[in-house]
């Protein structure tokens, strides 16, 4: 697709759309909009529109579309796989000033939201209501909605809740052509032609812009205990993860961290919450939630009937909520701690849970065959296991040339076991060499007719996922 360039008088014609301090021009400024999380990639956005409303947005979306102006559509830039990456320059369409509640519904339990807002103030507003929005990135405390959207995002609860896509009833979406639908309608159950709704879910911006979200809300859980258990073997820890669950336990929160990443962590929030033994290798960072407290200590004294049988070393239990606090802190930061110790790459694996000690294992060996060290940690009750390639030793040419030929290995181990090469950080621009190691020319053919449908002259966010 041959793109054009935003001159002057389509700068004019913006600015007769939205405000003139909704546009971003200067260089210096336009530097936030050039990056996300992904590594240290930048491109460069020719103009960022802020637009305050879907009227805005449907006209800007209009207008690139007739001049052939690329979009990139942005939430808060928390993305770990270049989604947000301007890669052909054109218009940045930032969801920032789109940070509104709009509505909840006690009485049928749904929340209706625009984009910018950030996910942990929607959890935190309907939890001063008694209600639950469970899916919680990490980086819940920035990121947007509409990302979440976007990447079709998940989190530590989504191993008893479910991800995004389990929650959305209905979307209003700005089409690349600047006319606007809704998705579906606000019920729980819908059997009304093709779910729309769902394929807008985890599109990553590709076939239009997400201007209003209807959410379900579930009542929230009146009690939770955490627990941490640290491991002498890493691959121990992982075999643990299915045993839990055939026992008939769901924890609320299932998570892996082995120990450079949990050492990382430590030194990164510099505290000393826990001490490491010099023989652990892994922890899992165990969550049950419900509303009765007797049940859920049940299940913890079942869950550490199954832990003694794999090597596991003295558990510490959360007597409080800052200790609880304290430990979620720890692992929600460590990919930061991975960021700030060293030049790395992240990798977004999943796999059948039980097949999860068999990826670790292999990761291992694929590190050693290529010269890479990894730190791993993730959510292990749903076997996504982010991996955190790191360059230590490696020389310039190999970290540039060889490393992809690993990452190919390990994309091909996942995919071996039933597993495939992103759990929740979504394809983007830094996955797609590696999509055809999960589908076929066919499976491609039709994703790129459907985007093609949606988007026939090719302006949103493209370069991403094909």
């Amino acid at each position: 697709m041959k793109y054009k360039k935003v001159n002057s008088d389509l700068i004019a014609q913006f600015e007769a759309i939205v405000d003139q301090s909704a546009i971003i021009l200067d260089r210096e400024q336009l530097i936030q909009y050039a990056k996300d999380e992904t590594e240290d990639l930048k491109y460069f956005p020719e103009v960022v529109i802020k637009p305050g409303s879907v009227e805005e947005v449907s006209k800007i979306v209009k207008l690139c579309n007739e001049h052939y102006i690329p979009i990139t559509p942005r939430g808060a830039g928390t993305g770990l796989s270049g989604g947000a990456l301007p890669i052909y320059g054109g218009v940045v369409l930032s969801v920032e000033r789109l940070d509104k509640i709009l509505n909840i519904d006690e009485r049928n339990l749904q929340i209706t939201v625009e984009p910018g807002v950030i996910t942990q103030v929607l959890q935190e507003t309907v939890a001063e209501k008694g209600l639950f929005y469970p899916p919680d990135p990490a980086s819940r405390g920035s990121c947007f909605i509409g990302g979440n959207i976007a990447e079709n995002s998940g989190g530590p609860k989504a191993v008893k809740y479910g991800v995004v896509k389990d929650y959305v009833l209905n979307l209003e979406v700005v089409l690349p052509n600047g006319e606007m639908i809704w998705t579906g309608a606000n019920v729980l159950k819908n059997a009304t032609g093709y779910n729309l709704t769902q394929l807008v879910v985890g599109s990553e911006g590709t076939l239009g812009i997400v201007t209003k979200i209807v959410l379900k809300l579930i009542p929230h859980p009146k009690h939770d205990l955490l627990m941490l258990v640290p491991f002498t073997s890493a691959e121990k820890a992982c075999e643990a993860v299915s045993e839990i669950f055939r026992a008939g336990v769901t924890p609320s929160a299932m998570e892996f961290m082995e120990r450079d990443a949990i050492e990382w962590s430590l030194k990164y929030n510099n505290k000393s919450t826990i001490q490491l033994d010099d023989e652990t290798e892994a922890h899992l960072l165990i969550e049950v939630d419900g509303n009765y407290p007797d049940i859920l200590m049940e299940e913890c004294e079942t869950i550490m009937k199954i832990v003694e049988q794999f090597d596991c070393g003295d558990i510490l239990f959360a007597d409080n909520a800052k200790q609880k606090e304290d430990l979620w802190q720890l692992r929600r930061t460590v990919g930061e701690a991975v960021k700030a110790n060293s030049i790395y790459k992240e990798e977004d694996t999943v796999v059948p849970r039980a097949e999860l000690p068999e990826l670790l294992k292999g990761v291992k060996e694929i590190g050693k065959k290529y010269g890479f060290k990894s730190v791993c940690y993730g959510h292990a009750g749903d076997g996504n296991l982010h991996i955190n390639i790191i360059k230590g030793d490696m020389s310039n040419d190999d970290w540039n040339e060889r490393l992809s030929e690993g990452i190919k290995e390990i994309f091909q181990l996942c995919h071996q076991l039933g597993g495939t090469i992103s759990g929740e950080h979504g394809i983007g621009l830094v996955q797609k060499e590696y999509l055809n190691i999960v589908f076929s020319d066919l499976q491609i053919d039709l994703m790129r007719s459907i985007k093609g449908i949606f988007d026939p002259n090719g302006i949103m966010n493209p370069g991403k996922i094909f």
